[in-house]
């Protein structure tokens, strides 16, 4: 009997402890909302179990398109939020959702499109590039899902002096989904499309397409992270939010970014220098 009885304490001693463990797993915990491009590049996978051994955080993510990250994070969905949409950033921080916007790294976008470039515009600028596409009612795949990239194109087609809503036809496809679709799509359909390098890196069945217009300043891919404001939404983890984002912005956070790389490639670039202190 003494032995059976403690048996049972002995179970219920290491039912306890798992219970304070997961409890205490949950209270280290954070939920990160990203972008599906950064989720599909592999970064994450890579940077937050260095997260997890360097500060003791364990970061769930929430990968969606940049529109949807933000429409959630203004429910109080999630503790962090890391994107690639600054204008939209910026506005979420203008609207009280955050108190403040990190710039944290960054890759750039690139223009693919058949080998054979049959709009002519291989090593042009970006703008000269759509003007000539759109001329030509060249093939042409967009995200046309509200994500970042997709907002990026939109504001390129602006630049070029082409108002696309109008200009658009046959030529202009919409994929509505997200990185890894869309250049299926235009692989499928050898048509031109924007993506931001990382995915382009990381995308594996490549078929006929390849870089066509890459270097524009223009084309640069910013990424920033912000801390959900705990003054709206209170059960917002604050202190391990910001521990978060300190780390990563930090120089050991931003070499761990340096440091992620596909086929031998750096895919990000920090540059949080001017967002510490």
């Amino acid at each position: 009997m003494a032995v059976h009885r403690l048996t049972v304490a002995f179970a219920l001693l290491c039912g306890l402890a798992g219970v304070v463990a997961t409890s205490s797993a949950e209270e280290r915990g954070i939920v990160l909302a990203s972008t599906t491009s950064t989720q599909e590049s592999g970064l994450l996978d890579y940077l937050l179990p260095v997260v997890r051994d360097k500060i003791g955080i364990e970061v769930t993510v929430i990968a969606r398109r940049s529109d949807e990250v933000l429409d959630g994070a203004r429910r109080g969905e999630a503790d962090v939020v890391l994107l690639h949409a600054r204008p939209q950033e910026e506005k979420f921080v203008a609207d009280g959702f955050a108190t403040k916007r990190y710039d944290v790294m960054y890759n750039d976008f690139v223009l693919l499109g058949p080998k054979s470039d049959p709009a002519g515009v291989k090593g042009k600028d970006i703008a000269t590039a759509l003007k000539a596409i759109e001329a030509k009612g060249a093939p042409f795949v967009t995200r046309g899902d509200r994500s970042g990239t997709h907002a990026a194109e939109l504001a390129l087609w602006i630049v070029a002096g082409i108002d696309i809503a109008s200009a658009k036809g046959a030529w202009y496809r919409e994929s509505g989904q997200g990185m890894t679709a869309a250049l299926d799509a235009a692989r499928t359909a050898n048509a031109y499309m924007l993506a931001d390098r990382a995915s382009w890196i990381s995308y594996r069945d490549r078929g006929d397409l390849d870089v066509i217009v890459e270097g524009d300043k223009r084309l640069l891919n910013q990424y920033g992270v912000m801390l959900v404001n705990p003054e709206k939404f209170p059960d917002v983890k604050k202190d391990l939010g910001q521990t978060f984002i300190n780390w990563l912005i930090s120089p050991e956070g931003q070499a761990a970014i340096a440091g992620y790389k596909v086929d031998g490639q750096q895919v990000f670039f920090p540059n949080a220098d001017k967002s510490r202190g």
